[in-house]
């Protein structure tokens, strides 16, 4: 008996669709990869970043802590998916732990926007106002990086945690449930707040520039570079969530082309971090040289 007609049924409510099961264990496997390869790199970058003592300056360190946001994010996720995205019973059973590993990990998906967001305001500032103190610049942006996206996690899990909707409470929260806009919206608004530093860059780098050498403060090469990988990354960053209004319903020609787009742009952001921040930073390339040709002249 149907539990609201109370008329004779088949409950097919418990099926499984095998072929959108198929699609998705192989969209978590693009997933997969791509947050490997991207914690590999940034593992990489953070260590090479240690290693160079002589680079450590403010523009390094808040790199340092953009790397160690999204490491943290790209291993949770792979933990993630390893434990309890394939664990069905796991999902049923709806434990406190697989709770706890969700809120954790929307933490340091916040902290990844935020702290780019701390990347494109520590350009901003340094060209706007070149007689900012660094020192104290860094500790605000600090007070930036970390505790904000802490405040906003705290309200989504208590909005999700006192829900009377099962899609907010069930199955490990792994739903998007009626309160992800709490955390997209702040995703939203740091992706274009650093579009409008950048386009305010961008305006300063050209005025300094036509100026020529009679103005001063003239923008260094590092701040030239670190200004183009910013400007790379603050569209690719915010992509799939600017995107997520415009996401196609079950069954549309182009969902499994926005599902492989949205993997994509999501689990490589770190390699792209690493590659733009410290894998083409031209001061890590000299500094390399340098070294190199030292040990060279010490073996002779």
């Amino acid at each position: 008996m149907h539990p609201v007609t109370h008329k004779i049924w088949s409950n097919y409510t418990t099926c499984v669709n095998l072929v959108d099961l198929s699609w998705q264990q192989q969209l978590n496997v693009l997933y997969e990869t791509g947050y490997t390869i991207s914690l590999v790199a940034l593992l990489v970058s953070l260590g090479i970043l240690t290693y160079f003592r002589s680079l450590r300056c403010a523009r390094i360190t808040l790199h340092m802590n953009l790397f160690a946001s999204f490491a943290a994010n790209n291993a949770l996720w792979l933990i993630w998916y390893g434990s309890v995205v394939a664990n069905a019973q796991l999902l049923l059973n709806n434990g406190f732990m697989c709770r706890f590993l969700h809120v954790i990990l929307h933490y340091f998906l916040l902290t990844n926007y935020a702290w780019m967001l701390c990347e494109g305001f520590y350009l901003h500032t340094l060209l706007v106002s070149a007689f900012t103190s660094e020192h104290k610049l860094v500790k605000w942006l600090m007070a930036l990086g970390w505790p904000i996206p802490a405040i906003i996690v705290t309200i989504y899990t208590v909005l999700r945690a006192t829900s009377d909707d099962n899609a907010d409470t069930l199955q490990c929260w792994i739903n998007e449930g009626n309160y992800m806009v709490v955390l997209i919206y702040p995703v939203c608004v740091s992706t274009l707040l650093n579009l409008l530093f950048l386009c305010n860059i961008v305006r300063v780098l050209l005025t300094k520039l036509r100026a020529g050498p009679a103005i001063g403060s003239q923008p260094s090469r590092s701040m030239l570079q670190a200004f183009r990988a910013t400007l790379l990354l603050v569209p690719l960053l915010g992509l799939h969530y600017l995107v997520i209004p415009f996401r196609p319903e079950k069954g549309h020609p182009w969902e499994y082309a926005y599902g492989v787009m949205s993997a994509i742009t999501a689990s490589f952001q770190g390699l792209c971090v690493a590659i733009l921040f410290c894998f083409c930073n031209g001061e890590l390339e000299r500094l390399s040289l340098l070294n190199a040709t030292i040990s060279h002249e010490s073996l002779k």
